[in-house]
């Protein structure tokens, strides 16, 4: 088995963690916390819980635009990982102070609230098609 082999299969098998992981938070775990714990409880939970998430997926999407020879995979794979950096440094921090304000009663901030949060889930689901369909390719590939 020569390294290149190695490396791609290192790659296929963090591109399907990151998958993986994206639909597990996205539809088994926020759902379930949302519905399962009190909501001072699951908001509290979540926004300690996004970080850690957001810094995996970054981390392992990073691991797999290496990992692949390929310039148009890693291109690819690195605007993911710039997506997931910016929704923990920037989006997620605005999603937050904009929630904390419209549980204060501010309308205008419910509205922001809900712009943003729907901004993070089309973003969630753009990078979860982009990881699909790098692995479909560097799968046919292989």
């Amino acid at each position: 088995m020569n390294s290149l082999h190695i490396f791609d299969i290192t790659g296929i098998f963090l591109l399907a963690l990151i998958i993986g992981g994206m639909f597990f938070f996205a539809a088994i775990m926020t759902p379930l916390v949302f519905t399962k714990l009190p909501p001072e409880i699951s908001g509290p939970f979540i926004r300690k819980a996004f970080p850690v998430y957001s810094q995996a997926m970054a981390g392992m999407t990073l691991a797999a635009a290496l990992s692949f020879w390929s310039i148009s995979e890693s291109i690819y794979l690195a605007t993911v990982f710039i997506f997931f950096i910016w929704a923990w440094l920037w989006l997620m921090p605005r999603i937050n102070r904009y929630r904390d304000e419209q549980l204060q009663g501010n309308q205008k901030a419910g509205k922001a609230f809900n712009i943003l949060h729907r901004l993070s889930v089309v973003i969630n689901l753009g990078q979860m098609w982009v990881i699909g369909f790098v692995l479909y390719r560097v799968v046919i590939q292989a």
